[in-house]
């Protein structure tokens, strides 16, 4: 599994990135996690607001910081 927490790296970002990796590490899923701070790199994705979370290409979370629980039954799907 590929995740990408996108994001400039404000406070908010780095929260998220935090929950993520906290989500990754509890629940022992295989998966890559990669901080995108890159402008150009997130507009690729078509998001406007971050932090954004994508998981294997597909946007899940745009603007805001994902709980714990949202992040779970993302990677768990």
């Amino acid at each position: 599994m590929d995740i990408k927490v996108l994001g400039p790296g404000c406070p908010k970002c780095k929260q998220t990135e935090k929950n993520v990796k906290d989500v990754v590490s509890e629940t022992g899923v295989d998966a890559t996690v990669e901080k995108v701070t890159d402008v150009m790199e997130i507009a690729e994705y078509g998001v406007f607001g971050t932090p954004s979370v994508v998981i294997d290409g597909e946007v899940k979370s745009v603007g805001k910081i994902p709980t714990k629980d949202e992040i779970k039954t993302w990677i768990q799907q």
